[in-house]
């Protein structure tokens, strides 16, 4: 099948009335100057989705330093054993408070039983249900304190012999040269040395 030539030149000629080049340019000028606005309002959406971005970007950051554990509060991990760690002193502490309240209890009833004890001591007279010499206990004292009294042969006082606390032995002779109290302070003086 073969085209014609004077047949495509009379579709053509058929056509120039229809083909207004006036017309085209200026539909092609339009479609030119809506592109232009189209992509002028596209590049200032663009413009405004990037600034929307970055600030949207500026938030995310900000929301996720606030949402991480600053460096000064222990990890969870840390908290837990700070935790365990606590519980376990209350628990301790707790058993020490109730072995002071037991031994506090014990040493109570104790002390009401001494107190007891000593009041009946008190009402009792252990000197009247015994027939003891208080000159006897009277020198087993004076004895124990380091003074032994000797006596001569009419019974009277004739010297003291003073242990002192060293070990030393000493011999006052009561001759009268000196009152009670001065004999009484030597006494006490030389059992002190």
């Amino acid at each position: 099948m073969s085209i014609d030539v004077q047949d495509t030149i009379k579709a053509i000629r058929d056509m120039i009335p229809i083909i207004d080049p006036e017309e085209d340019y200026l539909t092609i000028a339009a479609a030119e100057e809506q592109m232009m606005l189209t992509a002028t309002r596209r590049r200032k959406e663009l413009e405004e989705a990037h600034a929307r971005m970055r600030s949207l970007a500026r938030v995310l950051e900000a929301a996720k330093a606030s949402s991480t554990r600053p460096s000064t509060i222990p990890s969870v991990e840390a908290h837990a054993a700070t935790l365990n760690d606590l519980d376990a002193t209350r628990l301790s502490l707790a058993k020490a408070i109730n072995d002071a309240e037991s031994a506090l209890a014990s040493k109570e009833a104790e002390l009401a039983r001494l107190k007891e004890e000593t009041r009946t001591l008190e009402a009792t007279d252990s000197a009247a249900e015994h027939d003891l010499d208080a000159t006897a206990l009277r020198l087993a004292m004076y004895k124990g304190l380091g003074f032994e009294p000797i006596t001569g042969k009419d019974g009277k006082l004739v010297k003291m012999l003073v242990r002192s606390e060293s070990g030393d032995v000493h011999c006052v002779t009561f001759d009268g040269g000196k009152s009670d109290r001065e004999y009484a302070d030597l006494l006490w003086k030389l059992a002190s040395t």
